[in-house]
């Protein structure tokens, strides 16, 4: 009879803890909401989430920092904002009514004094001096930045039970830091310790399986370097002295996201990742009996197949809903670019208006997404045994490990790195040349040819993310054919040319302008419409 490993068995009683803490506890005070107000309210936040389009697993972290972010800004004064964060937050639906206790409004308070201490206490990289001023300035605003996306999560962390997902990554960290094996020739990069190599191997573990966005995983680092971090509370010394250093730990924590190898750790536990979710779902569906369900072959088996198709659902639908939200946000964008820029620019000062020009810059971006969704082929159906066997591989004490690879590319010498660099900036301009000659022919403007440029590389870099995200449950490897190495030939500078321009967009701001102009006199609404009610409810409790 095959044994459950160790590490197996100790996953499983963490769910155990998980699962019970969920359970109903009595004598607890509940945060209540007004249902109507709580309904439009979470209405206009659906709206909202068409144009501002996030990631699903993103949505409730963005709107905790994009709130975070408009409270401070419009009450720099008053910090006290716990309370009215985190009832604006159940009344938009980012969580459920009657399920939160009233004593995580003060857990919450001390989260935000933590943070807000260590940004009024922090000491700029900068020296002191009239020509660094403007430097020391864009530094702090750069570091409140970060640390309103930090306090995001650790928010989202202290309002939800997390702890789930935080067991998974702890053992498929466990298992990669014993299967993964770097390769000699590191010395190209400066080496690589060991230290290094884990905290690598845990961030690419996070992003696989996840896909958690930096300033979580950021989060996640600080949290581990400092153990104490969550009872930490100002004024402490240990706070004070990382306020002091936070511009060097801000800098260390971006460093390693940024490393050089992070991309070559990702690839690895992105491929295996699929085995982790499987055994997580398999266990979560019933934590207590999980221990006698594994030790069966037969139903371990049909558990498997049951969780692989389940996921294999969700991810349709999640590609389906990527696909539509992306495409529509684009699309309302780029209309409203063209009412507002193109078509005035176009008629009045260029005399270059066209409607055939219009519609083809207004219609060929959803289409092209179209395109790149639907040609999504699904995992084919030897990628469940793979699975299987993966997962009975994590489950069962083997005594030959895996060992998994990281081979370091040899450094090249200068000359060929210079044709190299120089032949991929030719791609750029045959690939963008011919997509300008395509518009010269269809009468495009300047105006119109730039915009059709943009929206087609943003697409293009969001639609290949979609397909790369699509992957997530295949093991299997597929080959390269020559038709798509062509075709990455052309494409992939259009796609890098749409990952810089999506990186640059985001860091305007938009969705915290439409935050400030918008959503406050409409919460503000919102909170007039649920005090009426509460007060014709008090009204109608003196009838008697």
């Amino acid at each position: 009879m095959n044994t459950i490993s160790q590490p197996t068995q100790q996953l499983i009683e963490k769910y155990q803890a998980w699962h019970q803490s969920l359970q109903p506890k009595e004598g607890v005070s509940f945060i209540h909401v007004d249902e109507v107000a709580s309904r439009v309210a979470a209405f206009y936040e659906k709206i909202k989430g068409v144009v501002d389009w996030e990631e699903e697993h993103l949505l409730r972290k963005r709107a905790i920092e994009r709130i975070l972010k408009r409270r401070i800004i419009l009450n720099q004064k008053n910090k006290e904002i716990a309370e009215s964060l985190v009832y604006e937050l159940i009344r938009g639906g980012h969580f459920p009514n009657d399920a939160i206790p009233e004593t995580k409004i003060t857990k919450v308070q001390k989260i935000l004094n933590k943070h807000f201490f260590i940004l009024e206490n922090s000491a700029p990289l900068s020296p002191a001096s009239p020509e660094a001023t403007e430097t020391r300035e864009k530094e702090k605003v750069c570091l409140r930045n970060w640390l309103l996306e930090i306090a995001s999560y650790e928010l989202e962390k202290t309002l939800s039970s997390c702890s789930k997902e935080e067991y998974l990554i702890e053992y498929m960290t466990q298992f990669m830091q014993e299967r993964i094996r770097v390769k000699e020739g590191i010395i190209a990069i400066k080496g690589l310790s060991e230290e290094e190599e884990k905290s690598q191997i845990y961030i690419a573990v996070q992003r696989a399986l996840f896909k958690l966005d930096s300033s979580t995983i950021g989060y996640n680092l600080l949290e581990k370097r400092y153990s104490g971090w969550l009872e930490l509370t100002p004024p402490s010394p240990l706070l004070s002295a990382i306020a002091q250093n936070i511009f060097s730990i801000k800098e260390s924590i971006e460093a390693s996201l940024n490393h050089p190898l992070a991309d070559k750790f990702y690839n690895i536990c992105e491929k295996y990742d699929t085995s982790y979710l499987i055994l997580g779902d398999i266990i979560a569906e019933d934590p207590n009996r999980a221990e006698e369900n594994l030790a069966k072959p037969e139903i371990l088996e049909e558990l498997i197949e049951k969780a692989y198709g389940k996921r294999l659902i969700k991810l349709k639908k999640r590609t389906k809903r990527a696909a539509i939200y992306s495409t529509l946000s684009i699309f309302i964008t780029k209309i409203a670019l063209a009412l507002a820029i193109e078509i005035p620019v176009d008629k009045y000062l260029t005399h270059e208006f066209s409607y055939s020009v219009l519609w083809i810059n207004v219609l060929f971006p959803p289409l092209l997404m179209f395109f790149l969704v639907a040609t999504i082929k699904p995992p084919k159906k030897e990628n469940l045994k793979v699975i299987m066997m993966e997962v009975m591989k994590l489950i069962f004490q083997r005594k030959q490990k895996d060992v998994y690879e990281i081979k370091i590319p040899k450094k090249r010498g200068k000359i060929m790195q210079g044709i190299i660099v120089g032949f991929y900036f030719l791609t750029f301009l045959v690939s963008f040349g011919i997509i300008i000659w395509a518009l010269q022919k269809l009468n495009f403007g300047i105006l119109s040819m730039i915009i059709f440029l943009f929206f087609i590389s943003v697409i293009s870099f969001f639609g290949m993310r979609i397909r790369e995200r699509n992957k997530e449950l295949t093991i299997e490897e597929k080959k390269e054919t020559f038709f798509k190495s062509l075709l990455d030939f052309f494409f992939l500078p259009v796609v890098q040319a749409g990952k810089w321009l999506s990186a640059r967009w985001t860091k305007l701001n938009i969705s915290l302008i439409i935050a400030i102009l918008i959503d406050a006199p409409f919460l503000t609404f919102v909170g007039f419409l649920e005090q009426w009610r509460y007060f014709l409810k008090e009204k109608k409790e003196e009838i008697h």
